[in-house]
């Protein structure tokens, strides 16, 4: 796997599953991306790992206590944003979204991502295209 160039913005994505279905943001009226569906997760702070930086987005997004289990994935963004994507663990409530970030969560399969076109998060596209391309090993919990 790839890492992230000095000074590059670093962010750590959530994949989180059920039932074959992702767990899936979409984006509040406040913040980059607006309106926009993706997976939760957020910038890697200065002095925090990969792993600190998904249990506390989750968290700070979802009011959720999970644990990032394992990278399964690196990507970079056309924007510009080096992206770890870490497996974690299924939470054991359902999500409250914190309306300052979220503006709602969903259960999703990969097919119904793809359909919202568009106001997919690219980012999100990419990773789902990977999965198809079996880049990407997911645990057996989908």
């Amino acid at each position: 796997m790839r890492t992230a160039k000095r000074g590059m913005i670093r962010g750590a994505v959530a994949v989180i599953q059920r039932e074959g279905r992702f767990l899936v943001i979409r984006r509040s009226r406040h913040v980059s991306a607006p309106l926009k569906y993706c997976f939760a997760g957020g910038r890697i702070e200065r002095g925090e790992s990969e792993a600190q930086a998904v249990e506390r987005e989750i968290h700070e997004e979802l009011s959720l206590q999970v644990i990032a289990e394992k990278k399964i994935w690196h990507s970079q963004t056309p924007w510009g944003v080096d992206l770890a994507w870490w497996e974690v663990s299924q939470p054991t409530r359902e999500p409250e979204p914190n309306p300052r970030e979220v503006a709602s969560c969903h259960w999703m399969t990969p097919q119904q991502m793809l359909d919202l076109k568009e106001d997919l998060l690219l980012s999100a596209r990419h990773f789902l295209e990977a999965v198809a391309r079996g880049e990407i090993q997911l645990s057996s919990q989908a």
